[in-house]
Order: C-alpha cells, then sequence, then structure tokens
C-alpha cells in the first residue's frame, strides 16, 4: 500500500471504563476537563488527524422505557455533552482536526450554524460536523416527547436541515464583507451580508447567521450511517464518511457511496470513506488473543443485547436464539445498519448476532495480535474495501495508548502516515494543503454570493 492513509479516534463523552477496573477507580473520567485535555494532546502527539467524539441524546429503550441494564451496567446510558469539551480541547492543541456529532432530528439550523461557526473560529479551522439523524432514536423520542419518525423521513428532513445549514454558512457573508474598519465605523458592509430565505419540507426560515465568516466557512462535513439514505446523504454533502461492518459490506457501501458522489458532480475522491478500526494488540499474538477472549467473556447476554436494542430498538432476548432475525422484527425505524448487516440469505442466528456483539460490539472483528500482525490486517481490509483511511475505536480501559505506543510507530515505519499536518485546517487535513473551503463541486458552494 503506497497511499497515506486519514487516522481518527474515536471517542464518545461516555463514562471511561476504568470504573471497573481494579486499582483504577479513581482515574480521570468523563466528568474531568484534564482527562479530555490530555486525550486532545494525546492524540496530536502521536500524530493522529483528528478526534471525533460520538454523541445522542438516546439511550436503550424496549417497549417505552429505558431498559434496567443500560443503568445498572452503563450500556449507552451517562453521557457529558461533547460539544462542550470543543473550546478546552483547542485550548491545548494547535493542529489536531475536532469533530462532533449533531443531530438533525433534534436540533435547529440555526443553532447549529452558529456553534459550529463559533468552534470554527475558536479552534482556527479544525471543526468538523459529523452529520446524524441519530442513534437511540426510540429513547430520544420519548425524551423529547415526539412520535419516533420512519428511518426514511429522518433522511428527508436530514437533507432539508443540511441545506439550510449550507445556506447560512455560504449564503449569508460574501468573502469581502467583513470590514472592521475603525477609521470610518464599518463592522460589515451591509450590501454584503445577506438574509437567505427557505422554505423547505421541514424548515422554512429567513435571516442572518450574524457570526463572520470563520476559517473554513463550512465545517468539514462528516456522516455516520450506512442504510441507502445514508449513503445518499454522504454521497451529496459529505467530506467524510464513517462506515463499520464485514470486509465484503464495506467495499460495497464504499463503491456505492463513490458512484454516487461522482453521478453529483463531486467526483470519486470527493468523500473519504474511514473504518472501524479496533486494534487489541500485545508483545505476543497469544497474548492479544487471550486479552481479548478475556474482554468477550467480561460481557454478557444482557449486556450485548442492550447494546444491539440501543441501536436497533430489537429485542433479541425475545427472539428465538436458533433461527435469525425475523422479517417481522427487522423492520425497524430505530436504525437500520445494525439490521442490515444481519440479513439476506446466509443470515446469523440470534444467538451468533450476540456472541458478535459480545466480542466485538458494534464495530466490528478487531485487529488482533501484535502490532505488526494487526498493521498487516488493517491494511489488507484497507486495499480489499478501497477505504481511505480508519476511525480507531478506544482500547479496553477507554484509552488509546497502546494504538499510540505501538501501532502508530509501525504505521510511520511503513510509510502510511503523513510526516507532519497538512495545512492549518481540518479540510486541508483530509485534502491538502489549500483547500480550506469546500470545493466548487460542493452542493453548498451554489449559495455563495459575490
Amino acid at each position: 500500500m503506497s497511499q497515506k492513509i486519514t487516522i481518527g479516534m474515536f471517542q464518545t463523552g461516555g463514562v471511561r471504563p476504568t470504573w471497573k477496573i481494579a486499582g483504577r477507580e479513581a482515574d480521570a473520567n468523563f466528568t474531568d476537563l484534564d482527562y479530555w485535555t490530555d486525550l486532545a494532546k494525546k492524540c496530536e502527539a502521536a500524530g493522529a488527524d483528528f478526534l471525533f467524539l460520538a454523541d445522542s441524546y438516546g439511550y436503550p429503550t424496549l417497549n417505552g422505557s429505558i431498559i434496567p441494564t443500560s443503568i445498572e451496567r452503563n450500556v449507552q446510558f451517562s453521557t457529558v455533552d461533547a460539544q462542550m469539551l470543543m473550546s478546552a480541547m483547542a485550548s491545548v492543541t494547535t493542529s489536531l482536526g475536532l469533530v462532533t456529532t449533531i443531530s438533525t432530528t433534534v436540533e435547529k439550523p440555526p443553532i447549529v450554524t452558529r456553534q459550529y461557526r463559533t468552534l470554527d473560529h475558536l479552534t482556527k479551522g479544525r471543526i468538523g460536523w459529523n452529520i446524524v439523524t441519530g442513534s437511540g432514536q426510540a429513547g430520544s423520542a420519548l425524551l423529547f416527547g415526539e412520535p419516533l419518525m420512519p428511518h426514511d423521513d429522518r433522511y428527508a428532513k436530514a437533507d432539508d436541515h443540511v441545506e439550510l445549514s449550507l445556506k447560512y454558512w455560504e449564503g449569508c457573508w460574501e468573502s469581502d464583507a467583513f470590514k472592521h474598519d475603525r477609521a470610518t465605523g464599518t463592522w460589515a458592509d451591509p450590501t454584503k451580508v445577506h438574509e437567505i430565505e427557505h422554505d423547505g419540507p421541514y424548515f422554512s426560515a429567513k435571516g442572518v447567521l450574524v457570526t463572520p465568516p470563520s476559517p473554513q466557512v463550512t465545517p468539514t462535513l462528516f456522516q455516520a450511517g450506512a442504510s441507502a439514505p445514508g449513503r445518499a446523504l454522504a454521497a451529496k454533502y459529505a467530506e467524510a464518511v464513517f462506515l463499520a461492518a464485514e470486509s465484503q459490506a464495506l467495499a460495497d457501501q464504499i463503491s456505492d457511496i463513490k458512484r454516487l458522489a461522482e453521478e453529483n458532480g463531486r467526483g470519486r475522491d470527493a468523500v473519504k470513506c474511514l473504518i472501524a478500526g479496533t486494534f487489541r494488540v500485545a508483545d505476543t499474538h497469544e497474548q492479544a488473543v487471550a486479552d481479548h477472549q478475556a474482554l468477550t467473556e467480561s460481557v454478557s447476554l444482557e449486556h450485548a443485547a442492550t447494546l444491539y436494542a440501543y441501536f436497533t430498538g430489537i429485542d433479541l432476548l425475545s427472539l428465538d436464539f436458533d433461527k435469525p432475525i425475523p422479517e417481522s422484527a427487522a423492520n425497524s425505524d430505530n436504525g437500520r445498519t445494525n439490521v442490515e448487516r444481519f440479513l439476506g440469505p446466509n443470515a446469523p442466528t440470534v444467538r451468533e448476532i450476540l456472541t458478535e456483539f459480545r466480542s466485538n460490539g458494534v464495530m466490528g472483528k478487531p485487529f488482533l495480535g501484535t502490532a505488526e500482525e494487526a498493521v498487516d490486517q488493517a491494511v489488507a481490509l484497507l486495499e480489499e474495501t478501497g477505504a481511505d483511511g480508519l476511525l480507531v475505536q478506544p482500547e479496553s480501559d477507554g484509552s488509546h495508548n497502546v494504538f499510540f505506543e505501538k501501532v502508530m510507530p509501525e504505521l510511520r515505519k511503513r510509510g502510511l502516515l503523513k510526516d507532519a499536518p497538512t495545512g492549518t485546517t481540518l479540510r486541508e487535513q483530509l485534502f491538502g494543503e489549500g483547500n480550506k473551503l469546500l470545493p466548487d463541486a460542493h452542493p453548498g458552494a451554489r449559495f455563495r454570493r459575490g
């Protein structure tokens, strides 16, 4: 493999597992600001391109109520608001990209656009928005007192949301509208600041994003969601997409996204496809296997079933363990990606799905062995699927320490990493120096004035 790969680090705003590790109960955790700033510094020092924090208002529910195991075992339960952490992490780093998740189902465009415009200023152009319709949808809908929106309708709403957001970011301020001229007393040229108008199927607006343009103008746009509507949304708007599945499914998803991007006039290379990478690495292959087995055995069936219910709304424990998920149960509006991956002519049984979630969770099989063996496996998957990089999952204690200490040097030795950060913005980290703004082929560019 000769191309340089993108390395993103995955986290959530959730609890670090050290609370249940003997001797580490008092370690800094998710409500300690120092934990997050130290994490950001480690990611930057190791040479990661960006740190991504997933987020959701949802939690595991079934039949209209929270699942007790979620609370008892902290399965997709306690979190902090990841957006609140960005300024602090930006203050202790200079080149690391920072990416957060905001749901188009819950948050409205004027809120989203002002938050990300502000963060793009405060990070000097290092912020990204992961566009999602949300996870744990059933819990989120209950929390906000709203009906669960059908899956495809959520993606239609997401399309309308992103279009309006792009009008605010790209259409309000011309590039030379901001004057800041003491001599004339002119803050901005009113002939170059425009009210946008939007009358869409889900959002209507007339107004101005009052915050002046930031280094990227529009934050770097990410997307997560591999269903057919999710892939269509990514191909239309995203500059990078997060994917997690088995090898052939990943290859098919990536091929489809790149085909759709090309059909949209953006080009096949307009979207970076980043695949989930879990590294279980030790000094010997045998130790890595033993560590992974011990981790698997620490996860109960109830834990795995609660995790699956969070993503899909399906109660695996109520189904026949020795048969695949029945079609009647598979038609879920809570989430499609983790339903569709277990359907088809060779569909696994419910027992096999539970075993998979006990061992690997939602992110797929790990790269397992010594650092050299794990990198061999990762490179093979990148080559098989045509992916552009990795979104690296946390280790069993919630950190990335082993990856930074053992895997990054091996990737660097093989020439797979950039020697230094590219440009000053997150978009330049992904697409090269000079590419600070959305490219002209992006649909957001058509809203620019002047």
